[in-house]
């Protein structure tokens, strides 16, 4: 088995030495908030090597901080790993091991190895240290087994305040690593629990639950991001110290996922919603996957950005156009072509009768033979985009203006005749052209040389539509302002009223994604009102350069 990075490179020694049989990985997730961008790096290598080396990966919440955690988590957490393609072998939570890891609190105070402690939150950390300096003993580190026994029964039973007391481990106050200087493993914390209620009034910490959690499950490799790399001592020594079996879990860090002007923190994403910034987790402004999956980012195009920023050991900023890339990539490949006009005007074809029409055949992708093709009316009366007509056209600008040619994407060339402007004459009111008779697609002059091809749609046929178009949430950091807060996007959200789709973009399902031709990618919704909107998902310009 060839391995594709640092992971992989442990995994298959230790397959060939003999020290596993069968990968066992998790993805351990807290439910205090819904998943973002920066969590489909870490589901897609715990649950892409469960897959390469036919192994197994557990779902494992981690609910030991009831204050934060909620089941409306917990579902949209499963949604969205089950949305991105992965299966879990066992759903499984902290809480599941409450008992446990409350057995193996109880192990290490019968060691001589865990205490109870009665300094506060503050004190605790006033004597933890330097660096450069030592912490300072607890005066409760030298208390009895006997006592720690019978004090650590009580907090379990409620007999003291919150913030009271702690359970700490008894390790090395002058360790070099501040993580190992007696760290709390328990504390004392009356909140009702999502699944578990009111039946504990201490919880575990996550440096102590977690690698329980672990060696209970039996998982080989347990991958975390390098900001638990200082944590792995108190990791390794709590597997080793709380009787469980050998080989123990074996922690591996790699470098979180870290992008340009994109917000991967829970605790600011949750200030975003509980603000009113944005309207939800869910919002197509969002980093969260639930986010990205209603703005229209397929699934697969965010696995294929996962693999491409690979795994390294080393953090470092990746630029927001690779995932654009990727998902550009994909959408390039499936999505159908339809028309759209975001700025209507009008054009008059003089040379089309009232009643007369024209059958025009469009690909519904260039790219899939199989995906077909579908019609399109030409009629007297049609749209254009504004854009794409100029009384004083730039330089190399090739669409129309007066006098000009260009072809209606999948029918004839058009000429245009005259501009009729408004009764004040301060903007055109619409365009007289006239279209050039055997110029369509298999018509005897369809070979005409025009420089330009524009999009229409009759005005007939014409759906009215309103398009939503998205930027970052975060500016670019100007003069060193780095704080979130003061780099947000007033102007992350644009809506545009009165545009135009031709009929086809109505078809299929409801959340259909189609490339509105020399526009955007652009995904269909439907609001409450029938009012047909279409968000853009990604702009047809590619400013990443894939070679790099």
């Amino acid at each position: 088995m060839e391995s594709d990075n640092f992971i992989e490179d442990i995994i298959v020694k230790d397959l060939q030495t003999k020290k596993i049989t069968i990968v066992n990985t998790r993805f351990p997730p807290e439910p205090n908030g819904y998943l973002h961008i920066g969590h489909a790096k870490s589901i897609s290598i715990n649950f892409g090597i469960k897959e390469k080396f036919l192994g197994k990966c557990n779902l494992r919440f981690d609910d030991t901080n009831p204050t934060k955690e909620d089941l409306e988590y917990v579902n949209s957490i499963k949604k969205d790993i089950q949305w991105l393609g992965y299966k879990w072998d066992h759903e499984l939570y902290a809480s599941d091991y409450f008992q446990k890891t409350y057995e193996a609190a109880i192990i290490l105070i019968k060691k001589g190895l865990a205490y109870v402690c009665d300094l506060s939150a503050e004190e605790i950390r006033k004597t933890r240290g330097t660096l450069n300096e030592p912490g300072i003993e607890s005066p409760y580190r030298t208390r009895t087994i006997e006592t720690n026994l019978e004090l650590f029964t009580k907090m379990k039973n409620g007999e003291f305040p919150d913030g009271s007391r702690v359970l700490r481990a008894k390790i090395d106050m002058a360790s070099p690593n501040i993580n190992m200087r007696d760290p709390v493993i328990y504390r004392i914390l009356r909140a009702t629990h999502h699944r578990t209620g009111d039946d504990w009034l201490i919880y575990p910490m996550y440096d102590f639950a977690h690698p329980i959690g672990d060696a209970i499950e039996n998982i080989t490799h347990s991958i975390c991001t390098l900001e638990f790399e200082n944590h792995r001592p108190l990791y390794d020594w709590v597997t080793a110290n709380c009787d469980f079996k050998k080989p123990y879990p074996q922690q591996i860090e790699f470098a979180r996922l870290n992008m340009k002007n994109t917000v991967m923190s829970k605790r600011y994403l949750k200030k975003l919603v509980d603000d009113g910034f944005v309207k939800g987790w869910d919002d197509p402004r969002m980093p969260t996957l639930s986010g990205l999956r209603e703005r229209g980012y397929p699934p697969e195009a965010i696995r294929e950005f996962c693999a491409r920023i690979g795994v390294g050991k080393a953090n470092s900023e990746v630029d927001p156009e690779l995932l654009d890339f990727c998902v550009r990539e994909h959408l390039n490949k499936y999505a159908d072509r339809a028309m759209a006009i975001e700025n209507p005007l009008k054009v008059v074809i003089e040379n089309i009768d009232n009643n007369q029409t024209f059958e025009c055949i469009i690909d519904n992708n260039p790219n899939d033979p199989k995906a077909g093709k579908h019609n399109i009316v030409l009629r007297r009366e049609i749209y254009i985009d504004n854009s794409d007509f100029s009384l004083s056209p730039p330089p190399k600008y090739h669409r129309l203006f007066e006098g000009s040619t260009v072809r209606l994407k999948g029918s004839f060339v058009l000429q245009h005749v005259k501009t009729c402007m408004t009764p004040d004459s301060t903007k055109i009111d619409h365009i007289v052209c006239r279209y050039l008779p055997d110029t369509q697609p298999g018509g005897i002059n369809s070979g005409m040389k025009v420089k330009g091809v524009i999009q229409w749609v009759s005005i007939k046929d014409a759906i009215d539509t309103t398009l939503h178009k998205y930027e970052a949430l975060l500016n670019d950091p100007k003069d060193g302002v780095l704080d979130f807060n003061e780099r947000l996007n007033y102007n992350s959200i644009e809506i545009i009223d009165h545009a135009k789709v031709e009929p086809f973009a109505l078809e299929g399902d409801t959340a259909k994604s189609f490339q509105f031709m020399r526009m955007a990618y652009y995904k269909r919704v439907k609001t409450n009102d029938g009012v047909c909107v279409f968000r853009r998902i990604v702009s047809l310009k590619d400013k990443f350069n894939a070679k790099n």
